[in-house]
């Protein structure tokens, strides 16, 4: 009787333990691996223009859903052409990550971008011009890489602060 007791005892703890820790906030070991993922791509990649780190963490077939300027294609070259661009126009561009939330297979991160306009930038030539604007990423990741992509950036805001829309325009 004894032993069926603590065999009894031992199912319900864990059982207790198992709902105890489904009911935990924090993020599951996939959705960390997922975070430090999109990390590196924002503090290596995007921040410092290490190309191979995006290579490691990008899936050669990435769908890219944000809308790309005219001649580059929504794939991983298509990105990584992007940020040549923008870091061609702004050398100083820094995305700073102001919130990241986990959520099963997809990373959502609130940016803030920074820069200063000392290149030509989509036929604009160097304004010297700040600027400073929001963003919003959804990654969907598979085996810690990022197989899908949607952003969003205040691309208004940022074309008023380079001078190119009169200022308010980004208001309406």
């Amino acid at each position: 009787m004894t032993r069926r007791l603590t065999v009894v005892v031992l199912i319900l703890g864990a059982i207790i333990l198992q709902w105890a820790c489904s009911q935990n906030s924090g993020p599951t070991a996939e959705e960390q691996k997922n975070l430090s993922s999109v990390k590196r791509i924002y503090a290596e990649f995007i921040n410092e223009g290490n190309e191979a780190v995006f290579d490691e963490l990008v899936d050669a077939n990435v769908i890219e859903n944000e809308e790309l300027p005219p001649g580059l294609e929504p794939n991983r070259e298509g990105v990584k052409q992007l940020f040549r661009m923008f870091r061609s126009a702004f050398p100083d561009l820094h995305f700073q990550v102001d919130e990241m939330i986990a959520a099963d297979d997809k990373i959502v991160t609130r940016v803030t971008i920074t820069g200063t306009h000392q290149g030509t930038f989509m036929n604009m030539p160097p304004t010297g011009n700040k600027i400073s604007y929001k963003g919003i990423d959804i990654f969907r990741l598979a085996n810690g890489k990022v197989v899908e992509h949607w952003g969003i950036g205040d691309n208004a805001k940022m074309m008023e602060q380079l001078g190119v829309v009169p200022e308010g325009s980004s208001e309406e």
